[in-house]
């Protein structure tokens, strides 16, 4: 049975179709602009315009030092669900991450439901992150969510 303290999942309904959210989600260089945490800052050249299932895409990363990752799509569904799992671009301890970054849409009544999901289960270092990265996890999370919403519903 998983160990529910290895993933966080917020949602939010935003007053938009799936597709326009989606559009976002699956472009590598919109990251940025939804990302909360601040570590997001861009994707590097050559990187996909859209994304699909088993495409890769290197993303440069801040937070106090410079990084980057390089993320393989894992789950793709057009409109519903987008799942990407990065690896350090190094190499080095690419091993011990086994993280996922998940988005699925769901059609509602008023729009669309968007449920965000990082799940650590195939991560070594779970026993840390789960003492030091859930509770700023979720309120970037939720804060991601907040700027998704206003890139597709402002006009």
């Amino acid at each position: 049975m998983p160990d529910p303290r290895d993933s966080v999942s917020v949602e939010r309904i935003i007053a938009a179709p799936p597709e326009p959210i989606f559009a976002v989600l699956a472009d590598p260089a919109r990251h940025p602009e939804i990302d909360a945490s601040g570590s997001v800052k861009a994707p590097a050249a050559g990187a996909p315009t859209r994304l699909s299932l088993g495409a890769t895409f290197q993303m440069s990363m801040k937070r106090g030092i410079g990084y980057s990752m390089v993320n393989t799509v894992t789950e793709f569904e057009d409109n519903r669900r987008i799942a990407w799992s990065p690896k350090p671009a190094s190499g080095r301890g690419a091993r011990f991450v086994g993280r996922i970054w998940r988005y699925t849409l769901e059609p509602v009544d008023g729009g669309t439901r968007v449920t965000e999901t990082w799940d650590i289960s195939k991560e070594a270092l779970r026993p840390f992150l789960r003492l030091v990265a859930v509770k700023d996890t979720r309120k970037s999370m939720e804060k991601s969510l907040e700027n998704l919403e206003a890139l597709v519903t402002r006009s």
